[in-house]
């Protein structure tokens, strides 16, 4: 549609463009002077606004011109007496049934049965029409709010120009704007309540669609102890030597097959499967191979796997690794496992412990037959007949590809072609490769693949889900979007030893995690022990991982994910670690003695218990008469005989050293003046709220109830 010159519209129907300037200025049209423009179907507006004003004047003009022409002098058209007489009928009722009568018919015709019936009869029994409803939703366009209420589009647009809205037929307008032209066209208005759906809901499978999925193992320990040489040794290929120093450098996902099973590998450094998705609320790993070198045992990093395990709450199975040495020797490693919690299972516990060697491929089957029998007992099931859900494990920006994601599928299938939103990144799956290279077409449940066709890269964590239409991906991860934005602008900060106290009264914590990290392994147990020791039935202790060495990233990262306090003694946090913990507001507290920190938590801890409240006599009086004032009930002139009594103390009233009543003052004077205290020695008149059976003889004792601090 094209655009109208203000001058030309005015010229066309015959008025000043200055008037139509303003007119259209007061319609909030952007219009400045005669030359600007208005829309088409604006400009049609105002045509008919202005021609139907002017249309009955011409009308009648003309009618008045002819009958001049005619009979040689103008006389009101036929029509338009008997219009202005019902009219003035109409608006008076009440005069016209109280008037005289003006014809045989208007006398006779109520008493008349058979006869016609007359004017005031007809106004006695009017039809009462109900307003019609009309439900709109928060936002509608003005062509569904005409078929709604089956008016047509233009003179719902005229309405909308009289209350200062201008929108065209296809345009959106809020509920107010419509709701307000509904009630000018005689309609009830409602607002229509639309169930809204989350799109990335996830719905229970039905258990008959239920079907075993291949298990997912994460490969941990410490540096050097052989996890990709397991890695290696159980998909057969070369995967260390590809590595830069033989250490691994990205996240791996692999799948091997077992006795015609399928078994999903994640290879980690740092853990990042357990902290970066667990602080999102992802559960990736099913179960977690804790690697440890029989020659060395458990060291630092091997602590921190367990902690990062068992804070996920995933089964682990204990790969003994390097068998083939000299100097190999399981029994101390199954000891110092027992130390962290673990307890082999020949010794009474549930932790499986399988010896191998990764470099001999020896006991490499056992590994993987227990891996099956641990997912046997978990009853590991998926809905592969159902549009896909995953997570992301890893994610880069590819130079010749673009995005390029790792994602492992969690529930259904993911196709190519399948629109998908990834957190704030949506896409369409262009391609997909498996963990050798090969370009897949279909990806099941536990299946790792390289997804390629996101918009960005996604945040490692991130849950994918494919969805229907790639508009409503798109529509959900520009929402998310802006909920990344408020949640920067308003970050949610952990716990700290300074807002502990507020944070308990508000019943977010229940506990204190603490992360505790030391020069030497006797401080770090010492410490632990001390610590929980403090615990109390209001909050409690929990120390979720210790170490020895200077605090890590990952250290920050666990304390980020498990809201917890990190303290150090004669250790002190990287750079890295650093910028993380400021990022990430974790409480970093470094000590160089160590009941300095058993101290602080000690405060923090006590500032966190209810006080105890002791009772303090402040003293005693005698009534020696009492006397009845009106509106205010009996008052007893007594005498202080010990101490003093204060306004704002509490009182027991005694008979016979009986306790009679206990309650409030509600007033004490010293003749007719109010005050605040009164000591030992000198008369006044009490006042106990509520209560009147006050005798001469009686004992009133005043105390307070002091509130004192507990200590741990």
């Amino acid at each position: 549609m094209g655009k109208v010159r203000v001058y030309e519209l005015a010229r066309e129907i015959g008025i000043k463009s200055k008037r139509l300037v303003e007119f259209l200025q007061d319609l909030g049209a952007d219009v400045k002077n005669h030359m600007s423009t208005v829309e088409a179907d604006v400009a049609v507006l105002v045509r008919d606004h202005f021609t139907s004003k002017s249309e009955k004047p011409k009308e009648a003009k003309q009618v008045a011109s002819t009958k001049d022409k005619e009979n040689g002098k103008a006389k009101p058209t036929p029509t338009a007496k008997p219009k202005v007489k019902v009219a003035a009928e109409e608006d008076k009722p009440e005069k016209t049934q109280h008037s005289k009568p003006r014809s045989k018919r208007q006398r006779g015709g109520p008493s008349r049965p058979g006869g016609r019936r007359s004017q005031p009869t007809r106004k006695s029994s009017p039809v009462v029409q109900k307003p019609r409803e009309v439900e709109i939703p928060k936002s509608i366009t003005v062509k569904e709010l005409a078929a709604r209420m089956s008016v047509p589009a233009t003179s719902i647009i005229k309405k909308l120009m009289s209350i200062g809205v201008m929108a065209t037929v296809p345009q959106s307008i809020s509920w107010e704007a419509a709701a307000t032209v509904a009630e000018d066209f005689g309609f009830m208005v409602k607002l229509m309540e639309v169930e809204t759906v989350d799109p990335l809901a996830d719905i229970e499978d039905p258990p008959e669609k239920l079907k075993p999925r291949p298990p997912i193992v994460t490969i941990m320990g410490h540096v050097d102890h052989g996890k990709t040489t397991l890695l290696d040794a159980i998909r057969k290929s070369r995967v260390t030597e590809e590595e830069a120093g033989g250490i691994t450098q990205h996240i791996g996902a692999y799948q091997v097959e077992l006795q015609g099973r399928k078994i999903t590998f994640l290879d980690t450094p740092g853990h990042e499967a357990f902290t970066a998705m667990r602080s999102r609320g992802a559960q990736v790993t099913d179960i977690a191979v804790l690697v440890v070198a029989a020659d060395d045992g458990v060291m630092p990093q091997t602590k921190e796997a367990i902690s990062h395990a068992q804070a996920a709450d995933v089964p682990i199975i204990v790969a003994i690794n390097k068998m083939d040495r000299p100097d190999a020797n399981p029994d101390r490693v199954k000891q110092s496992l027992a130390e962290q919690n673990l307890i082999p299972e020949e010794w009474g516990g549930d932790t499986v412990c399988v010896n191998i060697s990764a470099l001999q491929r020896e006991g490499i089957d056992d590994l993987l037959e227990m891996i099956l029998l641990v997912a046997d007992l978990r009853e590991l099931k998926a809905n592969p007949d159902r549009m896909a859900r995953g997570t992301i494990v890893e994610a880069k920006l590819d130079k010749g590809r673009g995005p390029v994601a790792t994602v492992l599928i969690n529930n259904g299938t993911l196709k190519v072609g399948d629109a998908i939103v990834a957190g704030s990144v949506a896409g369409r799956v262009r391609a997909m490769t498996d963990a050798t290279g090969k370009r897949v077409e279909l990806a099941g449940p536990a299946t790792p693949v390289e997804v390629i066709g996101l918009s960005d890269v996604p945040g490692a964590g991130d849950e994918l889900v494919a969805l229907e239409d790639e508009r409503l991906a798109r529509e959900v991860a520009a929402e998310k979007q802006e909920q990344k934005r408020a949640a920067e602008l308003r970050p949610s900060t952990p716990i700290s030893l300074d807002d502990l106290f507020e944070r308990i009264k508000e019943g977010e914590v229940k506990e204190l995690n603490l992360i505790i990290k030391a020069d030497v392994q006797g401080s770090v147990e010492a410490v632990r022990q001390a610590l929980e020791k403090l615990s109390t039935d209001e909050v409690r202790v929990n120390v979720i991982h210790g170490g020895v060495g200077g605090i890590t990233e990952t250290d920050v990262n666990l304390a980020a994910t498990s809201n917890a306090v990190i303290i150090g003694f004669n250790v002190r946090p990287d750079v890295n670690a650093s910028r993380v913990a400021e990022w990430e507001k974790v409480d970093v507290r470094t000590y160089r003695v160590i009941y300095s920190a058993i101290d602080d938590v000690k405060a923090a801890m006590e500032g966190l218990l209810e006080p105890d409240y002791v009772e303090e006599v402040l003293g005693r009086v005698v009534v020696r008469a009492t006397f009845k004032v009106p509106n205010v009930g009996v008052v007893a002139g007594s005498y202080v005989t010990d101490g003093k009594i204060t306004r704002n103390a509490r009182v027991r009233l005694l008979r016979d050293n009986v306790v009679i009543h206990e309650g409030a003052i509600s007033s004490l004077k010293r003749f007719k003046d109010d005050v605040r205290e009164v000591t030992q020695g000198y008369e006044c008149g009490i006042g106990i709220e509520r209560f009147n059976d006050i005798k001469e003889g009686d004992e009133i004792e005043a105390y307070i109830l002091k509130a004192v601090k507990r200590t741990l």
